[in-house]
């Protein structure tokens, strides 16, 4: 895809959908960070379902915490690698009191420093909380920026680097909400809705999908 055609592939995103947002459930940063954590491998859908219990009786690092890892999964025993993301968030929980003054840090370092907490996560807790323009990569971003040839990339990073070459500033922050978004509800890992995607012209996949037929499942 050209540059000139991918800056208009990310306008046409934006037009369709001018004020996006994550669609995991937060109140403030800490919130926002653990909601993240949790999604690894599992559904905003699923961690939404999961947290709303888990921020009723622990919304903040003292209360995650007291609340220990046996109380944490108790609330997420749902999503997948529960045990684990226990683990990492009340670990996280312990050293944001520890360090950062019960504070969730806005510097890519700390936050990477915090267990559970790797690149994609910090990309997206700087862009969402704290209004930076990141590109986060998950596998819905990977897969539209590889599958339409806005931005190739054999690896998250790899991808996530051309991306950020690729779009205008003015629209980088907002761009990791489009695509993710694009991916989850067009873009689809199995059966993309190309029929009815806003890119189509512009996207350079070879087998796009025909409308299906009526009555037929999609």
């Amino acid at each position: 895809m050209s540059q000139a055609d991918a800056v208009r592939f990310i306008t046409t995103l934006a037009a369709a959908n001018p004020a996006p947002r994550t669609e995991l459930d937060y109140a403030d940063p800490f919130t926002l960070l653990v909601a993240v954590v949790l999604s690894a491998q599992a559904t905003d859908a699923s961690v939404n379902r999961a947290t709303r219990g888990l921020f009723a009786e622990a919304a903040t690092p003292a209360a995650m915490v007291a609340l220990g890892e046996a109380g944490v999964a108790r609330h997420i025993r749902s999503i997948g690698l529960w045990q684990g993301k226990a683990r990492n968030v009340v670990a996280l929980s312990r050293l944001l009191l520890e360090s950062h003054h019960g504070q969730v840090p806005a510097s890519r370092e700390a936050l990477e420093a915090l267990p559970g907490v790797g690149r994609k996560t910090a990309n997206v807790v700087l862009n969402v909380a704290f209004g930076q323009s990141t590109m986060a990569v998950d596998t819905h971003v990977f897969r539209v920026a590889n599958r339409t040839g806005l931005a190739p990339g054999a690896t998250p990073r790899a991808v996530e680097d051309a991306l950020v070459r690729r779009i205008p500033p003015a629209l980088l922050r907002d761009a990791h909400h489009w695509l993710i978004l694009h991916g989850r509800h067009l873009c689809k890992a199995r059966r993309p809705e190309c029929w009815r995607c806003p890119v189509r012209e512009l996207c350079r996949y070879r087998d796009k999908t025909p409308q299906p037929e009526p009555g037929i499942p999609r």
